[in-house]
């Protein structure tokens, strides 16, 4: 075996493989480095990697959408932008912070830390999670590739209000391929959610490990297990919605289209069905993350730890029977509206509940004020301001007025800034050592905090008193003497502010990644089992899957060293006697599936029908190959000492 690689770490050199199969889609060489181990890796760790950097790339995308609204509304009648570009930004400003940043961002978190803080050292379906993330990008490149064609950007709101998407609101752009692309991206985009869902459920209900009862998860796999329900049980709503539209813009069909018997109205109630859920499985992943950072910079347990995750499992539920909250101005009847208000006070119950139990692990706790800790704490502050502005809507009167104004886009924006945001931002910091063996400097990370905090606050806040006094949204631009001068430009100055916070946090990051301070294992402290491995992980994560002793596994292993150690001998040997650890083989079969996908897309969205029979022609081609590839793999031996050999089997 080649002398270069490091100890226990294994490259899948055609020698180890079988003759009979020593072709490259076979052999699956299991790369260290290079581009065809990231284009074939089923690794979680690797795929949750690559969620993150394109969700963060994706994120500084839609934040320079979100600055040419700003500058556009910076001053009255204003052509920075032409109305076109204006409606072509605020779509593609939502639809990639919702769909392309906070989301993947919040997959990155769940593959790369959910198995570890079970003791798995993979997710059940390797190949099917790297399947998963190649179809978001290749969603993601259909909902953008507008940017680089005739017909534009889709011009008709994330939230795609029919009629809008009907062909006769399309642009003067032939065929107006841009909703088309919209339409497929999301359709695209909700399998790889729905795939990537089911092989969390999966993981987290088979493969915990011995003594990880249900109700001694970390609140962030809890939170991982309910938000994955939340999306198999809400996509399938927008698709119906999704190919509903396709159908009448191909097809000729008259869903939506008034003229034909079609109701408009239809594709609000589905879209929300799905919508308010997705609020849900916005912030119950930032929720998670809180709930690990609170107890850990608190120096004691979390507060209420039963209650937590029930409250999570209560607003899942509570969240799909609220839609329509969304929806008071279209006329449903008293009855209804009256219905969709007590149930939307009474979603705020769980929520408040959740920020009780947060502040009850701060009282009395030993808090240490890292920079994790700062974001942690903006998000409980700016969370509850959010929800303090969203239960005004439950008011039907009160909603009348503030429908389709400033005040509700002040208000989403508390929640998924404030809270969103800021909790992935304190997760990026909480979970940096433990990816790359570097600790961030404090001083630079709470910068990067207090700039986005002040930014984040003079942009938002004063959109409120605005979107009061009348100010619609959508609109690209008002009237001088309409008194809102001002507070626009003031939200302008903030959202610049916004983003150098958000430069500096970025730059911190990549500057630690190469040039920060190594820092040794646990540099928190921790108490969950992912700070119980080296930083980096090793491939195979653990050398002995864990045995859970306590809530607070990490804590209960480094208060019961001897006892611990001793079993964990015992299980090594174990593992060795039944061959060493079995780890997944690479495949080229995931990237290649989705490019059927992808390509097929295109070509549809373009009325070449041919092309996208050609695309599904991959598809099927890569799945049959991925059906008859066997499952493969290798076995490491990481505890036989001086040893690197691992066994191929093929």
């Amino acid at each position: 075996m080649d002398q270069s690689l490091t100890k226990n770490e294994f490259i899948g050199h055609e020698e180890h493989a079988p003759a009979a199969k020593r072709s490259w889609l076979f052999s699956r060489p299991d790369h260290k480095t290079g581009i065809v181990s990231w284009l074939t890796t089923v690794d979680h760790k690797r795929i949750g990697f690559l969620y993150g950097i394109s969700a963060l790339f994706f994120f500084l995308v839609g934040g320079a959408e979100a600055l040419m609204i700003r500058l556009q509304l910076a001053v009255p009648n204003n052509d920075f932008i032409s109305a076109q570009t204006y409606n072509e930004m605020f779509t593609m400003h939502a639809t990639t912070m919702i769909f392309l940043a906070v989301m993947p961002l919040s997959a990155a978190f769940f593959n790369y830390i959910m198995p570890l803080q079970i003791g798995a050292r993979d997710v059940a379906f390797p190949r099917l999670n790297g399947f998963a993330y190649w179809l978001f990008l290749a969603g993601a490149i259909v909902l953008n590739i507008g940017f680089f064609v005739k017909s534009g950007l889709p011009d008709m709101g994330w939230f795609g209000y029919a009629p809008l998407t009907s062909t006769a609101f399309s642009s003067e752009f032939a065929g107006d391929m841009s909703t088309d692309m919209w339409v497929m991206g999301l359709q695209i985009l909700g399998v790889s959610s729905v795939i990537g869902s089911l092989n969390f459920i999966v993981t987290i209900i088979n493969m915990r490990a011995p003594g990880l009862t249900m109700m001694r998860l970390p609140v962030f796999t809890w939170m991982t297990l309910f938000t994955a329900f939340l999306i198999i049980l809400s996509f399938p709503a927008i698709t119906i919605a999704l190919v509903e539209v396709m159908m009448d813009r191909n097809f000729g069909t008259l869903f939506f289209e008034v003229s034909g018997g079609g109701l408009p109205i239809l594709w609000q109630h589905l879209f929300w069905v799905f919508g308010h859920p997705e609020v849900y499985i916005l912030i119950l992943p930032a929720m998670g993350i809180i709930s690990e950072i609170l107890p850990c910079f608190s120096r004691k347990p979390l507060f209420g730890y039963p209650i937590v995750v029930f409250s999570g499992a209560v607003i899942g539920l509570l969240g799909f029977g609220v839609w329509s909250h969304h929806m008071f101005t279209t006329g449903m009847g008293t009855v209804a509206t009256a219905a969709f208000t007590v149930a939307t006070m009474a979603i705020a119950v769980p929520t408040g509940v959740k920020i009780f139990n947060w502040i009850g692990t701060l009282w009395n706790g030993h808090l240490s004020m890292r920079t994790p800790m700062m974001f942690a704490l903006g998000f409980v502050w700016m969370f509850m301001m959010g929800g303090f502005s969203g239960i005004m809507h439950a008011a039907a009167p009160a909603d009348a007025q503030q429908q389709d104004s400033y005040f509700v886009v002040a208000h989403f924006h508390y929640v998924l800034i404030g809270g969103s945001i800021f909790a992935l931002l304190a997760g990026i910091h909480y979970w940096f050592p433990l990816m790359f063996g570097r600790k961030v400097s404090e001083f630079w990370g709470k910068l990067s905090f207090w700039v986005i905090f002040a930014g984040f606050n003079i942009t938002f806040f004063p959109l409120h008193f605005v979107g009061l006094n009348g100010m619609p949204r959508r609109n690209f631009t008002y009237d001088g003497n309409m008194g809102w001068n001002s507070i626009n430009m003031i939200a302008t100055i903030g959202a610049f502010i916004l983003g150098i916070g958000i430069a500096v946090y970025f730059v911190v990051m990549i500057y630690t990644y190469f040039k920060g301070e190594k820092t040794k294992r646990d540099p928190w402290d921790g108490r969950t089992l992912e700070w119980s491995i080296p930083n980096p992980p090793p491939h195979h994560n653990f050398d002995v899957t864990p045995n859970v002793h306590a809530r607070d596994a990490y804590w209960y292993e480094k208060h019961h060293k001897a006892e611990i150690e001793a079993e964990k001998a015992k299980l090594a040997a174990e593992d060795e006697a039944h061959g060493g650890i079995h780890m997944p083989s690479n495949s080229w079969f995931p990237v290649i599936t989705a490019s059927g996908m992808l390509i097929g897309s295109i070509f549809f969205c373009n009325h070449n029908f041919l092309g996208a029979i050609g695309g599904l022609v991959i598809v099927f081609f890569g799945a049959w190959m991925w059906s008859v590839e066997g499952p493969g793999g290798y076995h490491l031996h990481p505890t036989k000492e001086g040893s690197d050999d691992a066994d191929a089997q093929h």
